[in-house]
């Protein structure tokens, strides 16, 4: 019979963490690797008898490939530490790391909450992250940014959901935002890429007018509207600071 190891990364997560861990006990192993909390998640991960690993932070995806090399089975299933496992999604990983199949990775039906509601549309409603894998045929990427798994092999989909319950509140949404635009404005700049204040601003249009009117967001009520506005930002965001990283003479990048 085969194991399976979950494996989360935390860093102050009392909030979700005890969720998390509730909704992955028919797991084998649960690994988690904390980069400083300071909080009480470590006391609550001890609680439910996982196996702790300190580090500092080596970003998303150095950080979730030390929590996939440090399991001890095969089967790894990544998650965050503010989602969620359905009971039937839980049935489901147990029967297929039992069967014979040649299948070594799977993507899994997200479904995520904004603000506590969950939204349907916005384009959130199509979210298939990989995060069921066999260790020797997969491994994270080192994107700063949207990490993800990248699989050698044949890769299948699971229609049971993963909840996230991810931005419960504006400020978490801002303080993602800010840190993600200057990572995607990094990755960009690496690729060569220039940004300036007219593309920002379009990018940024272009970016509401696709959440909102091609993704039906406006489906979502004010709730997509606000999620839209905000994604908004966060596209002109990294392209502004782009501009800057590449044109201007700052020593700080």
């Amino acid at each position: 019979m085969n194991k399976i190891s979950v494996t989360i990364v935390t860093l102050n997560e009392e909030r979700n963490i005890e969720r998390c861990l509730k909704s992955v006990q028919w797991a084998d192993e649960i690994v988690i690797v904390d980069s400083g909390s300071t909080d009480r998640t470590l006391d609550i991960c001890r609680d439910y008898d996982c196996h702790v690993i300190k580090t500092e932070w080596l970003g998303y995806a150095r950080t979730k490939q030390l929590a996939v090399d440090a399991a001890t089975h095969d089967w790894i299933f990544s998650i965050d530490a503010d989602e969620e496992a359905t009971p039937e999604l839980g049935a489901t990983i147990r029967g297929i790391v039992n069967g014979d199949s040649l299948v070594k990775g799977y993507r899994i039906k997200r479904c995520s909450f904004y603000l506590g509601k969950m939204i349907k549309h916005s384009g959130w409603n199509k979210d298939f992250p990989l995060r069921l894998f066999h260790r020797d045929f997969g491994r994270f990427n080192l994107r700063p940014v949207h990490e993800g798994v990248e699989v050698n092999g044949k890769i299948g989909f699971i229609e049971q959901v993963l909840l996230d319950y991810t931005f419960p509140t504006l400020v978490s949404h801002i303080r993602k935002i800010e840190l993600y635009s200057e990572l995607g404005a990094l990755e960009k700049k690496e690729k060569g890429r220039k940004g300036g204040g007219y593309v920002a601003f379009l990018r940024g249009i272009y970016e509401f007018i696709r959440l909102y009117f091609f993704k039906a967001g406006f489906l979502d009520g004010r709730y997509g509207l606000i999620l839209a506005t905000n994604s908004a930002f966060a596209a002109y965001m990294k392209y502004l600071l782009l501009w800057e990283m590449v044109e201007q003479p700052n020593k700080l990048y």
